[in-house]
């Protein structure tokens, strides 16, 4: 059984960025180390600050497309009502 990850990822001045994986160790190792041209590597959004898994993929494309459609403000309340200090919750991963 394959998971999915809906992910949300910061920059150290707060710039959010909304994704899904597969496999989310590899591809936070490739947002850190810039593997990916685009958004994330641009404005340095390399830091996990939420996440959340389904085995479902429709669930997970839903998910992030529902995420991305939110207000700023929406997923900050979401991001603090898990993970009020902000912490990288991959800092221990690589």
């Amino acid at each position: 059984m394959t998971t999915y990850y809906v992910y949300i990822l910061a920059s150290p001045s707060r710039v959010l960025y909304v994704g899904v994986t597969n496999n989310l160790e590899r591809r936070m190792y490739e947002h850190k180390q810039k593997l990916v041209e685009g958004f994330t590597s641009e404005y340095n959004v390399t830091e996990l600050v939420y996440y959340e898994s389904t085995s479902d993929i429709s669930a997970a494309i839903g998910r992030e497309k529902q995420l991305k459609g939110w207000t700023r403000a929406k997923k900050i309340k979401l991001i603090e009502s898990k993970n009020p200090e902000w912490e990288d919750l991959s800092a221990e991963w690589n």
